[in-house]
């Protein structure tokens, strides 16, 4: 399959690129100053140019989201709307904007997390962000079949837990190379409007 992966150059991006690319897949990685497409998702317009430059695909996975992390005291509105547009709407803009160019039973798979279902002191923006990007993959999937579209929800990186433990206490990690396996379901298997929580 050839595979549009946003965001290839995170933690999380990196062990996608390894992983579908050793499954044979053709992966075209997308990251705003690196990789083989260079276009910032969180702007529609460069969303457009991205599929145009990149052309037919089979799949779309991203990997990419960004929200602020603050007391809810001390978030502006900016900074929720920054939580969407960094997280949601650049999601949302994935799947709009890419229909035409996916393949007729080709998918979506896009990331959301924990926070939409454990909230953490200074999450509400993640937690805001995650329940939406969900609430829209349920939604999409009724409307876009024969086309598929699923989230994958993991807990904190195992491999993150030094700089993020603290974030997350008594949760347990998970592998990258577990989420990774759940980005393959996604691609290479049959279901749609799924969240495969880790």
């Amino acid at each position: 399959m050839k595979i549009l992966l946003i965001g290839a150059t995170g933690a999380l991006g990196s062990a996608l690129d390894k992983e579908l690319s050793g499954r044979g897949h053709d992966v075209l990685a997308v990251a705003r100053n690196s990789g083989d497409l260079r276009f910032d998702v969180t702007d529609p317009a460069q969303v457009g140019a991205m599929y145009e430059r990149a052309g037919r695909i089979d799949a779309v996975v991203g990997a990419a989201g960004h929200v602020p992390y603050k007391l809810v005291t001390e978030m502006t509105s900016e900074d929720y709307l920054a939580g969407f547009r960094g997280k949601v709407l650049s999601q949302i803009e994935l799947v709009r904007q890419g229909i035409p160019y996916v393949a007729e039973r080709g998918s979506f798979t896009l990331i959301t997390g924990v926070l939409g279902r454990e909230p953490i002191l200074t999450g509400s923006a993640a937690s805001m962000a995650n329940g939406a990007v969900e609430a829209f993959v349920r939604a999409a999937a009724i409307e876009i079949a024969p086309q598929r579209i699923n989230a994958v929800s993991p807990t904190v990186f195992t491999e993150s837990l030094t700089t993020y433990a603290t974030f997350f206490p008594g949760m347990e990690s998970v592998d990258l190379a577990r989420v990774a396996q759940a980005y393959v379901r996604s691609v290479e298997g049959a279901q749609t409007g799924q969240v495969y929580q880790l």
